[in-house]
């Protein structure tokens, strides 16, 4: 995880009222990556609402989301666990099929948020 540190682009950054996260990923304090797609897209989120809260914003101030699944066949599990996580007004989202920069990742989220979301 110390690699993520190095690499040249800021987490998230601020303009105007928006806040853009860069790419997060299902990656547990301890460096692993769980398995299954509902298990990974839980932690991603956690971690997006770690980052949001340091910024003083949650989830519910996400105004976009881009979605990058390694698997079509995991987007219906996807869809539950994300579901489970937002509240009208949604945001708006956009889902991809990728490959992923850590073999083990089943999903990367990138997602903006609004402070008077």
């Amino acid at each position: 995880m110390s690699q993520v540190n190095t690499l040249p682009f800021s987490k998230v950054r601020r303009a105007g009222g928006l806040v853009f996260l860069s790419g997060e990923m299902p990656i547990a304090p301890d460096g692993s990556i769980p398995e299954g797609i509902a298990a990974q897209t839980s932690l991603t989120l956690d971690r997006i609402a770690a980052t949001l809260a340091g910024q003083g914003l949650g989830l519910d101030d996400i105004v976009s989301v881009t979605a990058y699944l390694v698997d079509p066949a995991d987007f219906e599990a996807f869809n539950r666990v994300y579901a489970s996580r937002f509240s009208d007004p949604l945001p708006v989202r956009t889902t991809v099929r990728a490959g992923l920069m850590l073999p083990a990742a089943r999903i990367e989220l990138t997602v903006i948020a609004c402070q008077d979301a």
